[in-house]
């Protein structure tokens, strides 16, 4: 993974948008490695949460490639085929967070929006260019940004290519915090600890059950949401955290791994 970076360390894993000299834009292997990265993650019971980021002080991502990637697209090639990498139709049930430490733009907004939390540095900015270069925000923008924002403020920013800074982008509702930039991967990692402290199968039951019941009808969804609960509330990890709770101690759960 030349421009992918992928490390496991405590339970955490970290993964790199490694382009920086090119504002980490995407090429086409990037996209193909970024996919196989999430799904590395998601099968490796030492990893319990997932940090995306980008190397560089300048940009977290700001998208596909203009000299390859979009090229790619303009031959008739179908942008399904960089799904894995913008998680649509997800199987990556481990919690993901995206710590932005610049520039996130076009693809990069795009694949932050598949992200469960999100902080980012003061200085980054946000945007959604594509109408401008006479295309649109097809890697999962058009479904979850108005899904995930107010209508209107999901239509400024996909119709007017709007640049907007960290500030405004936690307004929005798009971040979970802003930090200053020394403190953008010490925030993640502190959230992500805390998260590494949970029943890792818990955690993922939970995403799961989030991504997969909102999709449904309010019926279907309560009685599988049921099922999960079920399955969650009778797991080896749930008989553990209860014994723990009534001994007054922290729990030591099986699913840990690392």
């Amino acid at each position: 993974m030349t421009h992918i970076s992928y490390e496991v360390k405590d339970g955490i894993a970290v993964i790199w948008f490694n382009r920086p000299e090119k504002l980490n834009t995407l090429t086409l292997q990037m996209y193909q490695d970024l996919g196989e990265a999430f799904e590395k993650a998601q099968k490796d019971d030492h990893v319990a949460v997932c940090i995306l980021t980008g190397t560089g002080e300048k940009a977290f991502c700001v998208g596909a490639d203009l000299t390859e990637s979009i090229p790619y697209l303009g031959q008739g090639h179908y942008i399904d085929e960089w799904d894995a990498a913008h998680l649509k139709h997800s199987r990556l049930f481990k919690p993901l967070i995206c710590a932005v430490n610049g520039l996130c733009m076009g693809g990069g907004f795009e694949i932050m929006l598949a992200s469960d939390i999100r902080v980012a540095s003061s200085q980054a900015v946000f945007a959604l260019p594509e109408v401008s270069l006479g295309i649109v925000p097809a890697g999962g923008t058009l479904v979850r940004l108005a899904r995930q924002i107010p209508y209107v403020r999901a239509m400024e920013l996909i119709l007017s290519g709007e640049r907007i800074d960290a500030q405004k982008a936690l307004d929005y509702g798009l971040l979970n915090a802003v930090v200053p930039p020394e403190q953008v991967m010490g925030k993640a990692m502190e959230m992500a600890k805390k998260l590494c402290a949970c029943s890792t199968r818990a955690v993922q039951t939970a995403k799961e059950s989030v991504l997969k019941l909102r999709e449904m009808p309010a019926e279907q969804a309560f009685e599988t949401e049921a099922l999960l609960g079920y399955k969650a509330f009778t797991s080896e990890d749930a008989k553990e955290g209860l014994a723990a709770f009534y001994e007054k101690r922290k729990p030591d759960f099986p699913s840990k791994k690392w």
